[in-house]
């Protein structure tokens, strides 16, 4: 019996005959080997072939729809499709007279790119734009089968941690509920006494309780550095990390770039960036740490993860890194870019619930645990506006709660409006968490009004907390100058202590800390603009220094 799964669809729609023969005919010149391309001659057409995919379980990967039909306009199409394979990308085929509502759809409506008629060559016009679209497809989509089994209870921190690792390396897998589903009770008799949660592994074999480190290691990560020493090494690869990394290698650089946890750092956890250019229509931070490692990879960068640099210490004109999991490595020239964490709730219950309702950061793991549910996003930065518009999708009701008085006083405008137009999302403002209670799980928090000092309980089962980022710098001990909150000082903003020690007769460069040949980047750095394009240029940027400093060793 052939238990192979069947091929993904591309499907397209146009009421032009002429025009669906011919964009078939190309699609399927590039894509039929991996997709299967469906056509279809009305929105009418095209849902029911939808609702028939679904009910075969057959995945969607492309909808590409004609913007313009008499009974059904390719935008409300999309519109309707989306209820139906979210996860599909979608695209509308448009003429030049059309841009500016293309362009409206992809702002107002979540559709992901545009196309014009004609698309001739379709080498330069079309493939370029499906390759792209179909490439953050294969990223994001996980078929549920064939990768990794995780059986657990949905309320154990320890689970949410195993679930959240592997979602943010792009590990394929299962979780199972011990609570709602049979298959997981199932599972769990034949291994009675193996530790929750268990990891079961294609072959068979089982894992129980295992810590972050050992499933990486049984997965194929958490590979150990192949040399001693490197001309450049990177700690953190978030955006600024990541875009050091791209261009130390590209430059002939040996670099080693070491991640704490996943890449893409606290913005690969971002549902949505939509003002970066370059992606007219949005791309999730999963997506963007997902390329910058392949470009990474491409230049021939050694990426270390999960792995913990516990100390540093500088011999000279030498830095060397005590890995927490491995040997200790050297280098010539050293970046920090390890960012900011989100910091624990100040709310009286709040850690007792952590990974059990109280999640920090997107936590994207959890997104279909909340259908249905009522949840609470805290904060009022972009990074919280990103999660509620994600989480919006899938929860009855998402509710943001904002100490201040003004939304737009840290969240971008364009975050605040699409806010305002989601009917499932609420705001409320000038409100704080006091206190989070419930038994298993949390199960309710005690909201205080900070104006009229009134106080209320809600029922919660969800939060999700995106306040209080801080640098993660107590490893670094005095080594390097930071400030009063931990935040790594450069350039001339170090004090006049660190410029009197300074060993060198030129001076620090911009982005260079109190120790020549270590420099800091991103939001670790004191003053740092807190934007992914900010990071990405300090990252690009400080390579040049680097250069600086090795040329005159």
């Amino acid at each position: 019996m052939d238990t192979a799964l069947p091929k993904p669809v591309i499907l397209v729609i146009d009421d032009d005959p002429d025009v669906l023969r011919a964009i078939s005919r190309d699609l399927r010149r590039r894509y039929a080997e991996a997709y299967r391309i469906v056509r279809a001659e009305s929105g009418a057409q095209a849902l029911e072939a939808l609702s028939e995919l679904r009910g075969r379980g057959e995945a969607v990967a492309l909808l590409l729809s004609d913007q313009r039909m008499p009974e059904q306009s390719g935008l409300d199409f999309l519109t309707r499709a989306a209820q139906v394979f979210p996860g599909a990308k979608r695209a509308l085929l448009t003429a030049y007279a059309d841009t500016d509502a293309a362009i409206q759809a992809i702002n107002e409506s979540r559709v992901h790119y545009y196309l014009t008629k004609p698309w001739d060559p379709p080498e330069e016009a079309l493939y370029p734009v499906i390759d792209d679209l179909l490439d953050d497809w294969r990223g994001e989509y996980k078929p549920g089968f064939g990768g990794l089994k995780v059986v657990g209870d949905r309320w154990s921190s320890e689970a949410h941690a195993l679930r959240d690792f592997l979602a943010r390396n792009g590990v394929p897998y299962t979780f199972f509920d011990l609570e709602s589903s049979r298959e997981a009770a199932e599972l769990r008799r034949s291994s009675p006494d193996e530790a929750l949660p268990l990891v079961i592994f294609p072959g068979g074999e089982r894992l129980g309780n295992p810590d972050v480190q050992t499933l990486a290691k049984r997965i194929g990560l958490g590979k150990a550095a192949s040399r001693p020493f490197y001309d450049l090494a990177i700690i953190g690869a978030g955006p600024a990390g990541l875009a050091a990394a791209v261009y130390g290698a590209s430059e002939g650089l040996s670099t080693v770039l070491i991640e704490r946890e996943a890449p893409g750092g606290q913005a690969g956890t971002s549902s949505r960036i939509e003002n970066y250019l370059g992606f007219p229509a949005g791309l999730s931070g999963a997506d963007l740490a997902r390329r910058g490692v392949a470009q990474a990879e491409k230049f021939g960068v050694e990426l270390l993860t999960p792995q913990t640099v516990a100390a540093l210490r500088v011999d000279g004109q030498y830095k060397y890194l005590q890995l927490e999991h491995g040997p200790e490595i050297g280098c010539h020239a050293l970046i920090l870019a390890t960012g900011v964490s989100w910091q624990m709730l100040p709310a009286a219950g709040a850690e007792r619930f952590s990974g059990r309702g109280i999640y920090y950061g997107a936590a994207r793991s959890e997104a279909v645990n909340c259908g249905g549910e009522d949840i609470y996003i805290v904060g009022a930065g972009n990074s919280a506006g990103q999660a509620a518009m994600y989480f919006s999708r899938y929860a009855a009701r998402v509710v943001l709660l904002v100490r201040g008085s003004r939304l737009e006083a840290k969240m971008s405008h364009y975050l605040v409006d699409q806010l305002r137009k989601t009917p499932n999302i609420e705001v409320e403002l000038n409100t704080e968490v006091l206190a989070c209670t419930g038994q298993e799980h949390l199960e309710c928090l005690t909201l205080k009004d900070r104006q009229s000092g009134d106080t209320r309980e809600v029922r919660a089962s969800f939060l999700f907390s995106f306040i209080g980022a801080a640098p993660q710098t107590q490893w670094l001990g005095d080594v390097v100058a930071k400030d009063a909150l931990g935040f790594v000082l450069v350039g001339e903003d170090l004090p006049p202590e660190a410029r009197r020690a300074w060993p060198l007769e030129r001076r620090p460069y911009p982005l260079e800390t109190s120790v020549p040949g270590i420099f800091a980047v991103g939001d670790l750095r004191a003053s740092s603009v807190k934007r992914v394009a900010s990071a990405v240029g300090e990252g690009s940027v400080t390579v040049s220094f680097v250069h600086q400093h090795l040329a005159s060793l």
